[in-house]
């Protein structure tokens, strides 16, 4: 019977061998990272929306500190305007 790998085999495999993480260890980190990056826009909009406005800053100060972020995530979405990013927000 043939054993069965996943996609990721080879990544887990170098973070077990550079990493002191075991196997099921370096699994986990690999489908979080992917996770992480897989999330969308508008998810990450509203994410960090909740964040900033738990952390008490005001949606001004809110608008401007995701609209800062945005080009810097791994895959940069088009450049959102204040408005955009409120409807998104808000509908």
């Amino acid at each position: 019977m043939l054993e069965r790998r996943s996609s990721h085999d080879d990544l887990i495999d170098h973070l077990v061998r550079s990493t002191a993480l075991q196997r099921g260890e370096a699994a986990r980190v690999v489908l979080d990272v992917l996770a992480y990056f897989d999330e969308t826009t508008e998810a990450f909009v509203r994410r960090r929306h909740r964040e900033l406005q738990s952390g008490g800053l005001v949606n001004a100060e809110i608008f401007e500190r995701i609209a800062a972020e945005l080009p810097h995530r791994a895959v940069a979405p088009p450049e959102l305007s204040l408005r955009q990013l409120r409807r998104i927000v808000y509908g």
